[in-house]
């Protein structure tokens, strides 16, 4: 084990199952916090480790499994001098308890005003100790970024707030895995895959969030599993069940009642976006079973609506209630579910967008699947 390395974490979520322990050189000076927090063996800290991101609680995890118990001296940014860290990084305790690690935690306006000694002292550091930086920002374009880079570690603790190159997207499968490990090794509790998913459809994309919620529904779970139905019961405010009930009414044809819930919401405060998802996720299960039933009659088979509602993604106890929603919709409009979807997400998201034109989108939607109105023609609409 090198000087700046560090042993496994107890704090640390423990490895993903099946996964290798990997030798300290392999792994690289850049990590995502979620690779970070899952790996089996923390990698060479070097004598400088940058936390750096936008996410308070995954900045926070990682300090958690950098320390891994052993003893640290702690600043905050804004009120420590470099002479005090310098210090701290190369003076030898009397009494032989010296820490390891020296933290600096808001440390932005600290990397600000010390850069060019922080520069210096990476480029010929002294002592055996690593100094964490933990920051919000962490332009990889600078002097200091790229020297760490070299011969330390940097653990990018932010957020995608887009999916540019499908980053989002990553992001979010391997924080599904990460949430569901944590639940089992933390928490003691299995999350099934079809509540993960839920979760992910009810809360915004905050794992410190999701954490609590997962936490909270460990104690309430029977014999340890999280459910799909137990994260729906009890996830969200009102706003999010209002949501629900409004795509109940939606899919039942209940065109005025979906529109007043839909009202109530805005009203309210949500926002149209976070609404179509929670639609478009409940929505897309009828595609596909509608889809199913196609590809059944083709073959020459007489459709059996539980499994197909089961194999579209719907729990076994509400496959007959949304049998009788798919049959509401009627197979015109659950074949172009998809299409109006698509359309509706490029529309509320473009450029021209507005909040009256992404609440029409939404009216239209609702207007589309009314029980008053002609199945064939609205697919055509």
């Amino acid at each position: 084990m090198g000087i700046y390395s560090s042993p496994a974490a107890p704090y640390q979520t423990p490895p993903l199952e099946g996964q290798s322990p990997t030798p300290y050189f392999e792994l690289p000076t850049f990590m995502l916090s979620l690779e970070f927090l899952t790996a089996k063996t923390l990698p060479e800290r070097g004598p400088l480790c940058a936390v750096y991101g936008d996410d308070d609680y995954l900045r926070r995890e990682v300090l958690l499994a950098l320390k891994g118990g052993e003893a640290a001296d702690v600043y905050t940014g804004k009120d420590v001098e470099w002479r005090d860290v310098h210090d701290a990084l190369t003076t030898a305790s009397l009494f032989g308890d010296d820490a390891n690690m020296v933290i600096v935690e808001e440390a932005d306006p600290f990397v600000s005003t010390y850069r060019e000694k922080l520069e210096a002292w990476v480029a010929s550091p002294q002592g055996t100790r690593t100094l964490v930086l933990e920051v919000k920002t962490w332009p990889k374009t600078t002097r200091l970024a790229k020297a760490t880079d070299k011969v330390g570690l940097a653990v990018d603790c932010g957020v995608p707030a887009d999916n540019k190159g499908g980053r989002q997207s990553k992001f979010i499968t391997a924080a599904k895995k990460w949430l569901t490990h944590r639940a089992k090794h933390v928490h003691q509790a299995t999350l099934e895959r079809e509540a993960c998913e839920c979760l992910f459809n009810l809360l915004p994309l905050s794992l410190g969030l999701m954490d609590q919620e997962v936490a909270k529904l460990s104690l309430m779970a029977d014999s340890g599993a999280i459910t799909a139905p137990l994260v729906e019961a009890n996830v969200g405010d009102w706003r999010t069940r209002q949501t629900w009930d409004m795509i109940d009414a939606m899919v039942e044809g209940r065109a005025a009642e979906a529109l007043k819930q839909l009202d109530r919401l805005l009203a309210a405060g949500e926002e149209p976006i976070p609404i179509l998802a929670q639609v478009a996720y409940t929505l897309r299960k009828f595609a596909t079973a509608s889809r199913l039933v196609e590809q059944g009659e083709a073959a020459g088979k007489r459709p059996y609506f539980p499994q197909i509602m089961m194999n579209a993604g719907f729990w076994k106890n509400k496959t007959d209630e949304a049998t009788n929603q798919l049959k509401a919709i009627a197979r015109p409009r659950a074949m172009q579910l998809s299409t109006w979807l698509l359309e509706m997400d490029l529309a509320m998201k473009g450029h021209n967008s507005t909040p009256s034109g992404a609440r029409l989108e939404l009216e239209r939607l609702i207007v589309r699947l009314s029980g008053e109105a002609s199945p064939r023609r609205m697919a055509r609409s």
